[in-house]
C-alpha cells in the first residue's frame, strides 16, 4: 500500500445562491417603518449531491465532496509536495530520491464508483467481483516500481514535514473523514436502504443465491489473484441485476447525501475553512510551479 502522499479524488459538486435580508435602519422612534430590503453578501450554503449520469454511480457526487480537492487540484499539490520533497532529500544527501508514483485505479475511479458494490453488467460477465485484470497488473506495476521509501526514514519524514508546512499541500481535514465515513454506515439502517435491500434479497434468491445484504454477495468470494469462477461471475451478473431492478445504488445513495447534508449544515463554517484551506494550498502550489518553470 502507498504510504504517504497521493490522494486521488474525485471532482466536486456545489451549489450556491445569494440571499437577501431585512436590516432594520436606525430611526428617531425605532420602529418597523424605517426597515428597508437590503441585501447582503452572496452565502454559499451547504453542498448538495449531484448525479450525472443516473445509470452510472461513478458520475454521482456525494455531498462531502465540496470539501474535498478535485483531481486537477490533487495531481497539482501533490506534484507540487513531490517536488519540494525531492530538492529537499537532495540537500539532505539523497539526489536520487524519487517520489512514489501515482498508483492508477483498480476499483473505482472516483468516490461513488464501486462505493455501494458492483454495478457493471459487462464487467460483471467478465471478471465476476474481480477488478480488471489489466487494471490491476498497472497497479502492480506501479507498486513495484516505487523506491521512494528506499531512503533514511527520518530524513524523508523531516523533508516531509518542512515541505507541508510551506503551504504546498493540504493535508485532508479530519472532519470530512469523518462525515465520510459514518454517513456510509448511518445510510445502510436508514428504513429506505433497509427496505431496498430487502427487495434485493429476495431478487436473488429466485435466482437461487441466498444473500441478506448487496456487500455479502462480494464477500463470499475472494477477489485476490487467480482466476474467477463461473460461480462468482453468474453471482455477479445476478447481483447486479437485482440492483437495477430495485435501484439499490441510486437509493442508497440517497440517502446517504441526505445524512451528508445534515452533517455539513451542522459544522459548515469549519468545512469551509477546509475548502479555504483547499484553494490556498492550491494557489501556492501553482505559484511555485510557475516559478520553477522559468
Amino acid at each position: 500500500m502507498k504510504s504517504k502522499l497521493k490522494t486521488v479524488v474525485p471532482a466536486l459538486a456545489a451549489l450556491a445562491v445569494a440571499g437577501t435580508a431585512f436590516a432594520v435602519m436606525p430611526g428617531s422612534d425605532g420602529d418597523r417603518s424605517a426597515a428597508v430590503d437590503r441585501p447582503t453578501a452572496p452565502q454559499e450554503p451547504a453542498a448538495k449531491a449531484y448525479i450525472g449520469d443516473p445509470e452510472d454511480p461513478a458520475t454521482w457526487k456525494l455531498p462531502v465532496e465540496a470539501y474535498l480537492p478535485t483531481k486537477a487540484e490533487a495531481r497539482l499539490l501533490s506534484s507540487s509536495r513531490d517536488d519540494a520533497i525531492k530538492s529537499c532529500m537532495a540537500d539532505a544527501g539523497f539526489p536520487d530520491w524519487k517520489p512514489a508514483p501515482d498508483l492508477p485505479a483498480v476499483r473505482g475511479t472516483t468516490l461513488t464508483d464501486w462505493r455501494y458494490g458492483i454495478h457493471d453488467l459487462a464487467q460483471a460477465k467478465e471478471n465476476g467481483y474481480h477488478p480488471d485484470p489489466a487494471q490491476q497488473a498497472a497497479y502492480q506495476e506501479a507498486l513495484a516500481a516505487d523506491e521512494s521509501m528506499n531512503a533514511d526514514q527520518d530524513t524523508l519524514r523531516s523533508c516531509a514535514t518542512k515541505t507541508d508546512g510551506t503551504g504546498v499541500s493540504v493535508q485532508q481535514n479530519a472532519l470530512v473523514n469523518q462525515i465520510t465515513g459514518s454517513s456510509y454506515q448511518q445510510s445502510t439502517g436508514t428504513p429506505a436502504v433497509k427496505k431496498v435491500f430487502a427487495l434485493w434479497s429476495a431478487c436473488m434468491k429466485s435466482k437461487g443465491h441466498t444473500y441478506s445484504e448487496p456487500l455479502d454477495a462480494s464477500d463470499h468470494f475472494s477477489t485476490g489473484s487467480g482466476e474467477v469462477s463461473e460461480a462468482e461471475k453468474r453471482t455477479a451478473v445476478a447481483d447486479v441485476e437485482c440492483r437495477d431492478q430495485h435501484h439499490v445504488e441510486k437509493t442508497w445513495f440517497e440517502a446517504e447525501a441526505a445524512i451528508q447534508q445534515k452533517e455539513i449544515a451542522g459544522r459548515l463554517d469549519d468545512l469551509k475553512r477546509q475548502k479555504a484551506a483547499i484553494k490556498a494550498a492550491v494557489a501556492k502550489a501553482g505559484s511555485t510551479s510557475q516559478e520553477a518553470g522559468r
